[in-house]
């Protein structure tokens, strides 16, 4: 999508018009963006590392938290 140089803020703000929910693993997002000015809804996955084969074990509270999850809302997982 040519978004590799994209900072956070700027992600949401591309996101927002394209997508329905934001996941990240950035933990600290909610702390350096008021995400409530974003009409989208954000996942949090936590995991010890961004390695795959740790956000592997995430995928199923992801899944369930996705259809449910209302835009402006930050939930963790």
């Amino acid at each position: 999508m040519g978004w590799n140089s994209k900072q956070n803020g700027e992600f949401l703000t591309l996101a927002v018009s394209q997508f329905e929910a934001f996941v990240t693993t950035d933990r600290n997002l909610s702390f350096q963006h008021n995400l409530k000015r974003f009409n989208i809804a954000v996942i949090v996955l936590t995991a010890p590392t961004n390695r795959l084969s740790d956000l592997r074990p995430t995928i199923p509270a992801l899944l369930k938290a996705l259809p449910l999850v209302k835009k402006c809302e930050v939930r963790r997982n």
